[in-house]
């Protein structure tokens, strides 16, 4: 019989026979998985066989995430990462190299245009910025520059500019050149980029994929040839997702139709009753019939969503009375969650940004950006109300 420290290490390490199917995905919280023989570990390490050796590699939990999304999104396969920056990097980098461009989106998450104005342009990889509305424009950019990538999001953070993705992916092509999308403030609910041709689809699943602000994620969904070619930057770089954060989005996804169904419902009546208000410039959301994206948002989007912006006639201290006053929204700079979130981007999200930068990308100095919960619509406005009326003492003492 084996001493008790081996004994130890045995009992421990081995692991049940389940017969029965598990009601939720287990969390394979196991940095290593053992073969049966040297033969099967290098095939498993090769891909010659299936399987499961190093969880920086694969996991079956991590897997089960992005197989989940995929099939959600209509796409073939799908790799899931740490984060969704860590996402959204691979995939960028997968498909451009130095002495390339990448033609982007002007309006733009402050991290995305950071990771290209500055990370990548110090790869050698350049980046024209352009407004993803006007199609003449992205073309324009694609022919002049040759770009492999046109890099867009479906709905823009913070201005919430909808993306002709049908569109987009013909010019992209036609140039020869991939579509990938950030689709994180739609949700593949509301809207499924893949079905519309883009190549690669991009979320932070910390977000709506989740909904309870508890988990860091991302994920990454394509064609199985596109997903090969991330595999080896998700192992090298090593951006690879915990098993149990990919249980927590896993743990979200069976109601994200519910959830999206009443972020867009509530997202809807607030936008609506914002327009209205005195102080408030502008409202941005795709569900309102005079804004820009919603004739394409109508086409494009099964929801209008969960995300708004509005702007505030008193510049940036009418937006940080408005944040001060509120009791019920949380300020914070995520976005997706149960809780109503609101944030000033040019201070937080876009805080990279000088104010040159931010008017070229259409963000105002009283900006705000809402991600709309699920409390009750009625106990919201009043906590908006709150905010404008301090809103409105800024102004009045100015």
């Amino acid at each position: 019989m084996a001493r008790f420290s081996t004994r130890a290490i045995l009992a421990a390490t081995h692991s049940p026979e389940v017969a029965q199917t598990p009601s939720a995905v287990p969390i394979y919280q196991a940095a290593a998985f053992s073969a049966d023989d040297a033969a099967e570990l290098g095939e498993v390490l090769t891909g010659a066989r299936s399987g499961y050796a190093y969880s920086r590699i694969d996991n079956p939990t991590t897997a089960a995430l992005a197989a989940a999304i995929a099939d959600l999104e209509g796409a073939e396969s799908g790799l899931s990462f740490a984060t969704g920056m860590a996402a959204i990097h691979a995939a960028i980098v997968s498909n451009v190299h130095a002495g390339q461009t990448v033609v982007a989106t002007q309006a733009l998450y402050g991290t995305t245009r950071d990771l290209l104005a500055r990370v990548l342009a110090g790869l050698g990889i350049s980046t024209v910025f352009v407004d993803p509305t006007d199609l003449a424009a992205v073309d324009a950019a694609l022919a002049r520059t040759g770009a492999p990538v046109l890099y867009v999001e479906t709905v823009s953070n913070p201005t919430i500019v909808v993306s002709d993705i049908g569109a987009l992916a013909g010019i992209a092509h036609a140039r020869g050149a991939l579509l990938l999308v950030d689709n994180t403030f739609a949700s593949p609910y509301a809207c499924r980029p893949i079905e519309w041709g883009a190549d690669l689809v991009m979320h932070s699943a910390t977000k709506y994929l989740s909904g309870h602000a508890d988990v860091l994620a991302g994920v990454v969904v394509g064609s199985h040839q596109r997903i090969d070619a991330l595999r080896p930057i998700l192992v090298d770089v090593g951006g690879a997702l915990a098993p149990l954060a990919a249980f927590l989005v896993l743990r979200g996804l069976p109601t994200l139709a519910l959830r999206m169904e009443r972020h867009s419902e509530t997202a809807l009546d607030l936008a609506a009753w914002l327009t209205g208000q005195d102080g408030v410039e502008r409202v941005y959301y795709p569900g309102l019939p005079d804004d820009p994206g919603h004739e394409v948002a109508r086409r494009q989007l099964d929801v209008f969503g969960g995300m708004l912006a509005f702007e505030l006639s008193g510049g940036r201290e009418a937006g940080r009375a408005f944040l001060d006053a509120m009791r019920i929204a949380e300020r914070t700079a995520s976005l997706g969650a149960v809780r109503t979130i609101t944030t000033h981007p040019p201070s937080t999200t876009h805080r990279q940004l000088d104010e040159v930068a931010l008017a070229a990308t259409g963000i105002a100095p009283g900006l705000l950006r809402c991600s709309v919960g699920l409390e009750d619509v009625e106990d919201l406005r009043e906590d908006f109300e709150l905010g404008l009326n301090a809103a409105r003492a800024v102004g009045a003492a100015k």
